[in-house]
């Protein structure tokens, strides 16, 4: 079921994700009082919900929803700054995903459009209702953190310092922040690929910087990779960990999409496995298909850490599943493990 104030955007969706012979559009409603007189007779398997909507704003109708008839729901949203951090808090009251609303583009930018839309209409159909549920933020960060640095002696004992690289998709933004959240606040400097659209990967870091420890931003080009840091890779763009001394800092570059995505996954572990290798600890979280797997067996194979979340604390088992099954994974581990594995990896 589409909801969209906009008559043009539900036209637009409705070609696109009839052109996919997996996916039907069983019907479309312009507001969501007329999606909750649907849903009467109507039981879609996943939900696309616009947020600024007459009479209804997408975002309390997704809060009754969650708590009265609890269904995936995608959230459709175009690219606002002002409106981004708002969007972002629908993926904690229970949103499986973001998607970008459609523009006009070139053919390329379609095609790119439909493989992101129907893999994310996918992945929200086999997506854990049970793990969808609103989880509030633990406790704000300390500003004692900012004044008073830890030591930083245990870098000193290595050659090089050790490097975090994790990947998540459908369902990880929650994900990434109850590990994020979890981590010391001079835990090694760490880079993430989130797949998100451009224009929210800077809100949601700001927000996971609100949150956490660490210090959190959006990746720009030529970043270092520090001790109590963690980079968010920018939306529609690649991120690769790159090495220059004893320095690691991110490349953020244009390319096609790879294993479907953009950020991808597999770009930044193979980038992790060419230039960090046995210094790298590495984690992939939860997020339907295969992104991450390939790149996942090549951090192994060099000699670095790695772990999966585990089947039943995963919204959806596609990633790390893959991965396991291309021999990439030591250790299988539910979520609120994760952290600590990631810790205690580089102790060893």
């Amino acid at each position: 079921m589409l909801v969209d104030d906009s008559a043009l955007v539900r036209q637009t969706l409705t070609e696109v994700l009839a052109s996919d012979p997996q996916i039907e559009v069983i019907a479309t409603a312009q507001d969501p009082f007329v999606a909750a007189q649907k849903l009467r007779t109507q039981t879609p398997d996943v939900m696309i919900l616009d947020v600024e909507m007459p009479r209804m704003d997408g975002i309390t109708f997704l809060q009754k929803l969650m708590s009265q008839h609890p269904l995936p729901i995608i959230i459709c949203s175009t690219l606002v700054d002002k409106g981004a951090l708002t969007t972002l808090k629908a993926l904690e009251y229970g949103a499986v995903d973001i998607i970008q609303k459609p523009k006009l583009g070139t053919q390329k930018f379609f095609e790119e459009a439909k493989i992101q839309l129907t893999d994310a209409v996918k992945a929200a159909a086999g997506a854990k209702l049970e793990r969808l549920t609103h989880r509030p933020p633990t406790e704000r960060k300390l500003t004692a953190d900012a004044v008073l640095p830890s030591a930083t002696g245990r870098a000193m004992s290595k050659t090089t310092e050790t490097v975090v690289v994790i990947g998540a998709s459908t369902g990880g933004t929650e994900a990434v922040r109850s590990v994020l959240e979890a981590l010391p606040h001079d835990a090694p400097g760490t880079v993430v690929v989130q797949h998100m659209p451009e224009g929210f990967t800077a809100s949601f870091a700001k927000r996971l910087d609100s949150l956490c420890r660490v210090n959190v931003k959006e990746a720009v080009d030529g970043d270092t990779v520090l001790r109590g840091h963690v980079l968010i890779a920018p939306g529609n763009k690649h991120t690769l960990l790159k090495r220059s001394g004893a320095r690691y800092y991110v490349e953020v570059r244009e390319g096609p999409l790879v294993s479907r995505h953009r950020p991808s996954v597999d770009v930044l572990f193979r980038s992790a496995a060419r230039y960090a290798g046995s210094n790298a600890v590495a984690a992939i979280l939860t997020g339907m298909g295969d992104d991450g797997a390939a790149g996942m067996k090549e951090l192994l194979d060099a000699g670095a850490h790695t772990i999966a979340q585990d089947e039943k604390t995963c919204v959806v088992y596609g990633m790390p599943k893959e991965a396991v099954a291309h021999g990439g994974v030591e250790r299988v581990l539910p979520l609120e493990k994760v952290a600590g594995a990631l810790i205690g990896a580089i102790d060893k």
